[in-house]
């Protein structure tokens, strides 16, 4: 079993979002064995996925609404076979825990051939703004999913 952790600032509104569209893309590839979760950098423990990051996941039949914010921890780290950050300065958090983790910690858009740098973070901004959100990281966790699907993939992280 393969375990992807998903990582933003506050675990409220993109890493939730992620965690979701992953639960969905991957949940009908069952032989890749994946279980995904998420976390921030800054997240308060417990915390609430943002309204706008429910609504719009709801809108494409995701369910976030029982999601609880946590902090990333060196526990989460070394426990990830993939780590995927929003952004490069989660990528640096990451290595700042563990600088091994580095070589299975990938920003999400590098996965996409169509898309570059970090993942805009919505927060504070409206529905729409979430909706754009939504779709980037969707395109980009379509590409992650084909990427693991392939026997070459040397993203994960040795055992």
């Amino acid at each position: 079993m393969k375990h992807i952790l998903f990582v933003c600032s506050g675990n409220t509104c993109r890493s939730p979002l992620a965690e979701g569209i992953a639960r969905l893309v991957l949940g009908g590839e069952p032989e890749l064995e994946v279980v995904v979760s998420s976390a921030g950098t800054s997240a308060v423990e417990g915390v609430a996925a943002s309204s706008h990051s429910i609504a719009v996941a709801g809108e494409h039949g995701i369910d976030i609404g029982d999601h609880e914010a946590r902090l990333l921890s060196s526990a989460l780290v070394r426990d990830s076979d993939l780590i995927v950050t929003m952004g490069e300065r989660h990528r640096e958090t990451v290595g700042a825990i563990d600088p091994d983790a580095l070589a299975y910690t990938f920003l999400l858009t590098s996965f996409s051939g169509e898309h570059d740098g970090d993942v805009p973070d919505p927060i504070g901004g409206s529905e729409p703004l979430y909706q754009d959100t939504y779709d980037l990281m969707h395109s980009c966790i379509v590409a992650l999913a084909l990427a693991v699907a392939l026997p070459e993939f040397e993203g994960w992280k040795k055992s």
